[in-house]
């Protein structure tokens, strides 16, 4: 499922003026079949343009966050090997 990313002001912009705005990722991530059998070691989470992935093991060490052209270019690369 994709996600629609919601901007809102960011509380580090100065009182009447639009300078940055923030998203929240959501937390749908799901085990990565590139996962092995029996293993958590990585998720994903499908974004509008993006794909992030992270650790399943630990979570809270945040994510990285690719582009689609990336996310494709990477699925390729590991399909053809």
């Amino acid at each position: 499922m994709i996600h629609k990313l919601e901007f809102r002001k960011s509380s580090y912009s100065a009182q009447g003026q639009e300078c940055v705005e923030v998203a929240q990722i959501p937390a749908a991530f799901r085990k990565s079949s590139y996962s092995g059998a029996g293993q958590n070691c990585v998720e994903v989470a499908d974004l509008p343009s993006a794909a992030a992935i992270r650790d399943s093991k630990h979570p809270e060490n945040g994510h990285l966050t690719f582009s689609t052209t990336e996310w494709a270019a990477f699925l390729t690369t590991s399909l053809t090997r």
